[in-house]
């Protein structure tokens, strides 16, 4: 069976509060597919990420990017939005990625998990390096929140949008710290669940 036609990829930027991010879609089999979000991060312009990652990209859009676009704008301004999963391309991904992006989109706003709670969830206890990595590479940030995973202690961890951009999207979800680089005690999402 010969397979679907693939596209070229698409992009629709915005401006924000953080600064522009763009969204990088494609068609595959007649249905838009978000490939990339690409946000701001300190010393990374998301015009340039685009032009390097995406040399051929044309900007354009259609309802269903138009609409997960506005989702985003609408989450950097402070508002509970959702993200439908079906858009986001999480075929692209590695198998343990995507198992990693999918525990973290079900971390509810204004909660947090860590590292090592996600790779419990995920049957692999000690595995909180490889779901760091995996989060570090989230192709889908804001839509998948890999800003809500922290570290066990209550530090925040990396971020592709940079420590200050974690925080403040942190804290517009309603989670508080004890100083400017740790989450306050409080109980972890997935640290009474079990694993699966």
């Amino acid at each position: 069976m010969k397979p679907a036609p693939v596209q070229s990829p698409i992009f629709v930027m915005r401006d924000t509060p953080f600064g522009p991010f763009a969204v990088v879609w494609s068609v595959r089999a007649d249905v838009p597919g978000i490939d990339r979000i690409l946000i701001p991060g300190p010393g990374r312009p998301v015009e340039a990420t685009l032009r390097a990652g995406f040399p051929g990209a044309a900007s354009g859009s259609c309802r269903e990017i138009d609409d997960l676009a506005e989702r985003l704008e609408a989450s950097l301004s402070g508002a509970d939005v959702g993200f439908p999963l079906d858009t986001l391309r999480l075929d692209l991904c590695p198998a343990f990625q995507r198992e990693v992006l999918c525990a973290d989109q079900a971390i509810p706003r204004g909660r947090v998990s860590t590292y090592g709670l996600v790779a419990t969830r995920l049957g692999r206890p000690g595995a909180a390096r490889a779901v760091g990595t995996a989060l570090a590479t989230n192709p889908f940030p804001l839509a998948i929140p890999c800003h809500r995973v922290i570290r066990s202690d209550g530090s925040l961890g990396g971020f592709g949008g940079g420590i200050e951009m974690k925080r403040a999207l942190l804290a517009r979800e309603g989670v508080e710290f004890q100083d400017a680089g740790h989450v306050a005690p409080r109980r972890f999402f997935y640290s009474d669940a079990a694993p699966g």
